[in-house]
C-alpha cells in the first residue's frame, strides 16, 4: 500500500527539533505505555526525546545524522518520523554503516504506507552516503515492527539490552545490506 496523498515525507532541518521532540515523545508513549512504568516512561521521554536531543541529531558533525518527518498534509502536523546516526551497537560495525535510530508512526496511520516511505527515505540517504549496511535495534516483543523490518530487508544479527528506568528490555539487533 502506498501512503495516501494527504501524508508528506520531508527531510527535517534546524527548526524542526520541536516537532521531532513532540512526535518522538508521543509515539514512544503510545508504543510502550503497556510495557514501561509510567514515571520511567515520562522521564525517558523528557530526556531521550527532548528538543536538545533532536537538535543534536539535526546538527550532528557526521553526515550520517539525519531526520525525516511524516506530516498530515492538511495541517502540517507530524504523524511519524525517522532518525539516522553513526551506529552505537553491540555488534561489529563498519566505518560507513548507519544506524536507523528511530522510526515511528502513530498507530492510526499504520498501514498507510507512511512507515514504508520513511524507510525509503532512510535507504536513499544511506545509499547516497555509500553505507554498506543499515542497523537498528528493536524490542523483541514488538512483533509488528519486526515484521515490518523483515519486509524491508532486515534480518537479526544480534541482541542487546535497552534500559528505561530500572527495567531492562531485550532488543534484537537487525541489519540490512544495501
Amino acid at each position: 500500500m502506498t501512503a495516501p496523498p494527504d501524508i508528506t515525507i520531508r527531510r527535517a532541518a534546524t527548526g524542526d527539533e520541536h516537532a521531532l521532540g513532540a512526535i518522538g515523545m508521543a509515539t514512544f508513549l503510545e508504543s510502550f505505555v503497556r510495557d514501561i512504568p509510567g514515571a520511567d516512561l515520562i522521564k525517558h521521554c523528557y530526556t531521550q526525546h527532548s528538543v536538545e536531543a533532536y537538535r543534536g541529531f539535526l546538527n550532528g558533525d557526521d553526515p550520517r545524522y539525519a531526520c525525516w518527518l511524516a506530516e498530515y498534509k492538511a495541517t502540517g502536523a507530524p504523524i511519524g518520523y525517522a532518525v539516522t546516526c553513526p551506529p552505537d551497537m553491540p555488534v561489529e560495525v563498519g566505518a560507513k554503516d548507519i544506524e536507523l535510530k528511530r522510526i515511528y508512526v502513530f498507530s492510526s496511520f499504520h498501514g498507510s504506507g507512511a512507515g514504508k516511505r520513511l524507510n525509503d527515505a532512510v535507504d536513499t540517504h544511506a545509499r547516497a552516503m555509500k553505507a554498506p549496511r543499515l542497523l537498528l535495534g528493536t524490542y523483541e516483543e514488538n512483533r509488528r515492527a519486526i515484521a515490518f523490518y523483515a519486509r524491508e530487508g532486515y534480518a537479526q544479527i544480534g541482541t542487546r539490552q535497552f534500559q528505561v528506568g530500572d527495567k531492562l528490555f531485550d532488543d534484537i539487533v537487525m541489519g540490512k545490506t544495501l
